[in-house]
């Protein structure tokens, strides 16, 4: 069931994408009086078309869920319909129109995709607002991975700057950050030093590949003892907030962690904080180093920033917030044309896609991830790839420049080279996702 939600969100997503994208290209298109077509959702063979009366366009759905077109007159696109380019230009065809015109046409799937992004920013914000932590409001500093700690971070840190400039208001945004921006030197407080923190580009593989390597770190709980726990008629009870064990401070679970690994086949002292009250309770600990206690962090000490947006606030917050992930994202993609950060092995297909969205419904998370979606859509598009908007935009600019318009062979060839390379790209997001399933 989870899978199949999955499954539909994505084609729901995906589907309202190529719609606004190649509704975009329509509109430019008949505003300038060219012809289209076809516009389709999906690719043939067609389930269901019709064609208005009065209309050169026939509307339908593919049976192939990958994607959609809009055919336009007089333009050589991934239909390779070369016969049609051997006749005289005719005054419907889009080769009719003069440059400037033939520009914003391709450049309409694009600007659709980003308007979109906006309405829907707008739109979540004054819905839902904003909610996170600051990265000042996290009091207790950041738990670390394994590799954090060889980069070298230490639990409690509280990470201050990045390069020099202060570190993203959102502790969310501290990871994605510290790779988007390559970030060579990040300045920490521990207790109560300073200290600069110098990362090798050399663990931008690694990290690439760690998700969750720097995270909030939060005091822990009891959360509940199993009837099946060794330590089921231990008097734990929920809520019991952890202080130490066997005389060591373990306020957090790696602390906790590492004395209870000490004392594996052991008894230990817990003390815990019982409201106001200070317990010492005995547990048994299994040759495994876990006490078969289910633990909770407690977020009550961190303050959590709330925002809410009137309708007149969310319209320029939506703006920022679209043109600010245009900008993240450019950087992202530069990450991938870099061959030493290793980022082409996370490039991933539409079950790559399928799995950052939640196995259970939500509004809030689905208008956001296809928000993300349409400006990844929007930059993909303006990529200088022949088969791309961005390679036929490109070609425009030049016809602009020099005066001189590139040979219908000429794009024809261009055509063939930017669908073998998004072939390749296609390949090998499927292979990525491959191997991540079989690991």
């Amino acid at each position: 069931m989870d899978v199949l939600l999955k499954i539909i969100q994505v084609i729901l997503s995906l589907s309202l994408l190529v719609l606004v994208h190649e509704f975009g290209h329509y509109i430019a298109a008949r505003i300038f009086g060219v012809r289209v077509e076809k516009f389709y959702l999906f690719f043939p063979p067609a389930v269901f078309k019709f064609k208005p009366k009065g209309s050169d366009t026939e509307f339908g759905i593919g049976c192939i869920p990958l994607g959609g077109f809009c055919k336009i007159s007089g333009m050589i696109d991934e239909s390779m319909d070369t016969e049609a380019m051997k006749k005289p230009p005719q005054p419907w065809e889009l080769r009719s129109r003069p440059a400037w015109q033939r520009l914003i046409v391709m450049a309409g799937g694009v600007i659709m995709n980003v308007i979109l992004a906006i309405i829907l920013y707008i739109a979540i914000l004054f819905t839902w607002g904003e909610q996170y932590i600051r990265t000042s409001d996290a009091v207790y500093g950041i738990e670390v991975s394994p590799l954090a700690r060889e980069i070298g971070f230490h639990d409690g840190d509280r990470i201050l700057a990045f390069d020099g400039e202060p570190a993203p208001e959102n502790f969310a945004d501290l990871q994605v950050d510290l790779l988007r921006d390559q970030v060579s030197r990040v300045t920490v407080l521990r207790g109560t030093d300073t200290v600069d923190i110098i990362i090798d580009p050399e663990y931008m593989p690694a990290m690439l590949n760690t998700p969750g390597m720097i995270g909030i770190r939060l005091p822990i709980l009891v959360g509940g003892v199993p009837d099946t726990s060794i330590n089921a008629g231990a008097d734990l009870r929920i809520g019991d907030r952890f202080l130490s064990a066997s005389g060591q401070p373990v306020t957090y679970y790696q602390d906790l962690q590492r004395v209870l690994a000490e004392n594996s086949g052991k008894t230990v002292d817990l003390s815990l904080l019982r409201g106001s009250d200070t317990v010492s309770v005995p547990v048994r600990v299994g040759s495994d180093g876990k006490m078969g206690v289910l633990l909770q962090r407690d977020p009550s000490g961190i303050n959590i920033t709330r925002k809410e947006y009137s309708l007149l606030e969310a319209i320029p917050a939506g703006f920022l917030m679209t043109f600010t992930n245009i900008g993240h994202y450019i950087k992202e993609l530069g990450l991938i044309f870099s061959p030493q950060t290793e980022a082409y092995k996370s490039v991933g297909s539409f079950i790559a896609i399928g799995s950052i969205f939640p196995s259970s419904w939500d509004w809030q998370i689905f208008w956001n991830i296809t928000a993300l979606l349409s400006i990844m859509l929007a930059v993909m598009n303006l990529l200088p790839i022949p088969a791309l908007d961005g390679g036929h935009i490109l070609f425009l600019l030049y016809e602009m420049i020099t005066g001189r318009k590139p040979s219908d062979r000429f794009m024809e060839v261009a055509q063939m080279v930017g669908m073998f390379l998004l072939l390749m790209i296609m390949v090998l997001a499927f292979g990525n996702d491959i191997m991540r399933l079989l690991r």
